[in-house]
């Protein structure tokens, strides 16, 4: 009967170390180093919808709070700063030409420009969510909008105002807080100048 063989303790040295290459411990589990990038990438991805939610959970600027400044880069070229305009009201709108909502809204939002525009103690700003040029300079012209309009570059307007969708429209008090905002389309001309009207007495 022959008697099992000893393995030889360079073999069994060389075995542990084999198992231990390309591995690591952490909270007592033994990982391969793939599966730990990869668990790093899924907490990582965590942690980003983790941040969404909570944006997304404080909805948007809230009424009687200092809103955020920005500059806007019209169509034309132009530069209009929102911190330039304390004193006035300011109507900002957030549209684009593929937002269907937005055209029923559209006419209504021009008649009341127009209607402030010689008092000059009303400012209009439209800020063109995620859109094209050659879209949204048709849609203007469309409907003959005559107010300072353009485009959210790489959307830091909307993300500041922490908008959920377009249209949305926040007006804004001569003291630069924000004084009533409306989320979907306008129904009357009599609605835009209800919110309007009782800032320029304050």
């Amino acid at each position: 009967m022959s008697e099992t063989q000893p393995v030889p303790s360079n073999l069994e040295s060389s075995d542990a170390s084999t198992k231990k290459a390309g591995r690591v411990k952490i909270f007592g589990l033994d990982l391969s180093i793939g599966a730990l990038i990869a668990w790093i990438a899924v907490l990582g991805l965590l942690a980003l919808l983790a941040v969404g939610l909570i944006r997304n959970q404080e909805g948007p600027v809230t009424v009687g709070e200092t809103v955020p400044n920005f500059t806007l880069t019209t169509f034309e070229g132009e530069q209009i700063s929102l911190e330039d305009l304390k004193g006035k009201v300011v109507v900002l709108n957030f549209w684009a030409s593929w937002c269907k909502p937005c055209e029923e809204e559209a006419a209504e939002l021009e008649t009341a420009w127009r209607i402030y525009q010689p008092g000059g103690e009303v400012v209009f700003l439209g800020v063109d969510y995620v859109d094209t040029e050659t879209e949204a300079m048709d849609y203007l012209e469309k409907f003959d909008v005559t107010y300072p309009n353009g485009p959210d570059l790489r959307t830091k307007i909307s993300q500041a105002y922490r908008i959920r969708g377009v249209p949305e429209t926040f007006i804004i008090g001569k003291d630069g807080t924000l004084a009533a905002f409306k989320i979907s389309p306008f129904i009357s001309l009599g609605e835009i100048q209800g919110m309007i009207d009782p800032l320029l007495d304050s």
